[in-house]
């Protein structure tokens, strides 16, 4: 059977809707961190979610440096905050918003909600890196959530 086509994979996968977040550490120059739209649940006991970053990202090797991470899902009017962590080459926190967690991590604010908790595990997967964090601080907040979905930013309607 011959591999799949790159565009065509791309293409079937921007057809599954997901929403966005930023992932963060804190690092010995200050706060750190990219947008992801590959996240989830893992478990409920014990309390765990995971993620997918580049491999060769370098907000991730330097987020990746620390144990504690924080992870905000985005809100609706928050596009513009994941287009500047999902850019290289500038401080990603300047001029944005945040606070830190009860174990020090950086949580964006105006999101819709916050994790927090201990980076447990870390797999090399083709081009990424997947990851596993246990879960120590979780809040819901109020608001609609930003979505990816055929290569675009979107909300619910």
């Amino acid at each position: 059977m011959a591999p799949v086509d790159v565009a065509s994979y791309k293409e079937v996968l921007g057809h599954y809707a997901t929403g966005i977040v930023v992932v963060a550490a804190m690092n010995g120059d200050g706060p750190v961190g990219f947008t992801c739209q590959s996240f989830g649940s893992l478990s409920l006991e014990p309390t765990l979610v995971t993620f997918a970053a580049s491999s060769a990202g370098h907000s991730w090797a330097r987020v990746r440096a620390h144990d504690v991470v924080g992870v905000s899902v985005l809100g609706a009017d928050q596009e513009a905050i994941a287009r500047r962590f999902a850019t290289s080459g500038l401080d990603k926190f300047d001029g944005t918003p945040w606070e830190k967690g009860p174990a020090g991590a950086p949580l964006l604010e105006g999101a819709i909600a916050h994790l927090e908790g201990t980076l447990m595990v870390v797999s090399s997967h083709g081009d990424h890196d997947v990851a596993v964090v246990e879960v120590t601080y979780a809040r819901a907040h109020s608001g609609r959530p930003l979505i990816y979905f055929r290569g675009g930013f979107a909300e619910l309607a």
